[in-house]
């Protein structure tokens, strides 16, 4: 998800600008001060800082260049000023835009995917890259269809896929072979044998699995079924 750091010292902005970046899909973080603003910039990593040019006695200028020695993330700044000198002071300081207060939030907004796209970071695809389903090591992505284990891409057929998701949705919950054809495969044993789940079961334990025989991710249940087991 794509992190965005909002620095400014009125509570009433940064919730505001929390709640609507939030809902176009962002991860945010607030800072009111320098310290903390330079903490979360370091440990956090955002893909873009909102950052307030008056932060009480602070100078959001001075906080820009020293953002600046710990990463090139984009920064917009927001201020009150209005004059194009001040505008232009602040963009030859490295902003890479700039907001005047008072603002709408729609154009908070553009601003945002506009700076974001020319620092070539596409919030829409952040999204559809996360992974929907995470355990320990194990990144189920149902977006792009794709599993990685260790950080590496694991090559599954479209049903070993379905059936590893529809597991690892419900952790530890047991699934019959039956209720596993009706909901994974859409059938029943009267229309296909539940010899079929056996078999994906077994294929999909030897592509996830160090130890197929000691299967770590996918347990059998004794005289029930199968279970998806997260790491403890």
């Amino acid at each position: 998800m794509t992190t965005i750091l909002v620095i400014d010292d009125d509570p009433e902005i940064t919730k505001m600008l929390e709640t609507h970046l939030a809902g176009d899909g962002y991860q945010v973080l607030v800072a009111h001060d320098g310290a903390r603003a330079l903490q979360l910039a370091s440990s956090e990593d955002p893909d873009l800082v909102i950052l307030d040019i008056v932060l009480g006695e602070e100078d959001g200028r001075e906080l820009l260049g020293e953002i600046r020695l710990l990463s090139d993330v984009p920064v917009i700044f927001l201020t009150g000023r209005g004059l194009e000198t001040e505008r232009i002071a602040g963009l030859k300081l490295g902003a890479d835009d700039y907001v005047v207060k008072p603002f709408s939030l729609g154009e908070v907004s553009a601003r945002v995917e506009s700076v974001l796209r020319r620092a070539g970071a596409n919030p829409a695809l952040h999204r559809i890259e996360a992974p929907t389903i995470t355990f320990g090591d194990l990144q189920v992505n149902e977006n792009t269809h794709e599993v990685r284990l260790n950080g590496r891409l694991v090559e599954l057929t479209s049903r070993e896929f379905a059936l590893l998701a529809f597991l690892a949705k419900s952790p530890r919950q047991v699934f019959s072979r039956a209720q596993l054809l009706e909901h994974v495969w859409d059938s029943s044993p009267e229309w296909q044998n539940e010899a079929t789940v056996t078999e994906h079961v077994r294929r999909l334990r030897l592509k996830l699995e160090a130890d197929p025989d000691r299967p770590r991710w996918i347990t059998t249940v004794r005289g029930v079924g199968y279970r998806f087991e997260p790491p403890r």
